[in-house]
């Protein structure tokens, strides 16, 4: 097992989340189809999902006198692959310096993201109520999978003509560690998602969605209980999330606590196609 974090200081736990979320999109960028770059400036990746979550610029390096040619080459590419959004995400949580001014000039609009936080796994808050006729289980084939990526896509917006490429995605990343999933049934139907991805010495936590009907019902919170609950028997002491504003209250309720905000510059291709 790789070596885990126990440090709760936010400088450690900022770099984390970041070191985590990027080796995130770094696995996914092998799978075949994907498009993952690291050049000397810029680190993005490419689903062929319809989402901007799914299409990002992870990481910007100072690019000198260059960075005005080396980003419209950088968007036109994104043109040319028919990519529809794409988050670029921010060095700094300051809009007003730097890289920004480049964006702003070329349409990229500034969007304050979800919260970093962070939770102590020996802390968790477990002592929650679950809904009757509740049970998680382990994606462990394709067809729970398929399952999987329908509830994932309803509940984040993805279109429905997506899910083939959202289901080639994880297929392709077969079913063990670090990446593991998690479906929420409710009387025998699917009903929520999570998501573990182990890296960086923390466990991330990712895709935890509900469908709109089974809200504010305890789910969610069981479906981001059973990956926290098994990081912590696999031995890693902290776990980390970026918190959207839906799942924010929930995520104190379970422990979790803030460690800044991710923001990010949100690019949409506004050319037609013929």
């Amino acid at each position: 097992m790789e070596t885990t974090i126990s440090d709760f200081t936010v400088p450690v736990v900022g770099r984390a989340i970041k070191a985590n979320w990027a080796d995130y999109y770094r696995i996914l960028g092998r799978v075949p189809g994907a498009e993952l770059s690291v050049g000397p400036f810029l680190t993005w990746f490419l689903s062929g999902v319809p989402d901007p979550f799914m299409n990002v610029v992870l990481r910007t390096r100072p690019m000198a006198e260059h960075a005005a040619e080396v980003i419209d080459e950088t968007l036109a590419h994104f043109t040319d692959r028919k990519v529809k959004r794409l988050s670029w995400w921010a060095e700094s949580n300051d809009p007003g310096t730097g890289l920004d001014r480049l964006l702003f000039d070329r349409g990229l609009i500034f969007r304050e993201g979800g919260t970093g936080m962070a939770v102590d796994l020996l802390g968790l808050n477990q002592d929650l109520p679950v809904p009757a006729g509740l049970t998680i289980i382990l994606v462990e084939d394709e067809r729970t999978l398929l399952e999987w990526i329908h509830i994932a896509s309803v509940g984040f917006g993805i279109p429905v003509h997506a899910e083939r490429r959202f289901f080639e995605l994880f297929v392709a990343l077969g079913f063990e560690r670090p990446v593991r999933s998690y479906l929420a049934i409710v009387n025998g139907l699917p009903v929520a998602t999570s998501q573990l991805f182990l890296s960086a010495g923390v466990a991330g936590i990712y895709n935890v969605t509900c469908l709109p009907q089974a809200r504010r019902q305890g789910i969610g919170a069981a479906i981001t209980l059973a990956p926290l609950q098994e990081a912590r028997k696999l031995g890693y002491r902290i776990s980390i999330l970026q918190a959207s504003t839906l799942g924010y209250p929930l995520y104190r309720r379970l422990g979790f606590q803030d460690y800044g905000k991710l923001n990010f510059y949100l690019w949409e291709n506004r050319i037609q196609p013929h």
